[in-house]
């Protein structure tokens, strides 16, 4: 089934593109979420009217998300675990640690949004991916530090 995607979707595509999905994953999804429309001769007409409001949205949208990800990267992030007298975090921070962590400092992050390889298990700095955007991912330092210090 050919669709016209209303916002952008990862591993679909990009605000306004007309794509061919699977008819059970337009019906189900895409289309009840409002995330797209079916690709009609009539909604092409219509999309083609609010293609330029929407296009200048998606441009506020991106500029608001570089402008936080500017406030993260110079912003200092500090985890506090036990950690044990073999230099090893009792447990692990998972992406939904880190995700409380940025709350506590003013950041409301999904925690789907922090791109880990895998969670950490060692105190010291590290760099983590946290996607902003479809288009804005921004790198942040994070310092593993024992909780007693």
């Amino acid at each position: 089934m050919k669709v016209i995607l209303r916002s952008d979707i990862i591993n679909v595509g990009r605000q306004g593109e007309i794509k061919e999905v699977s008819s059970g994953f337009a019906r189900n999804y895409l289309v009840p979420q409002n995330l797209a429309t079916e690709a009609t001769p009539q909604n092409l007409k219509i999309w083609e009217r609010e293609r330029v409001k929407l296009e200048k949205q998606r441009e506020e949208v991106i500029n608001v998300a570089k402008e936080v990800a500017s406030k993260m990267e110079i912003t200092e992030f500090v985890a506090k675990t036990k950690i044990g007298k073999n230099g090893k975090i009792f447990g692990s921070i998972t992406a939904s640690n880190i995700s409380k962590i940025f709350e506590e400092k003013g950041f409301e992050i999904n925690k789907r949004d922090i791109l880990l390889h895998e969670n950490i298990k060692e105190p010291g700095n590290c760099e983590i991916n946290v996607r902003l955007h479809p288009e804005v991912v921004v790198k942040i330092k994070l310092s593993v530090v024992d909780e007693n210090e």
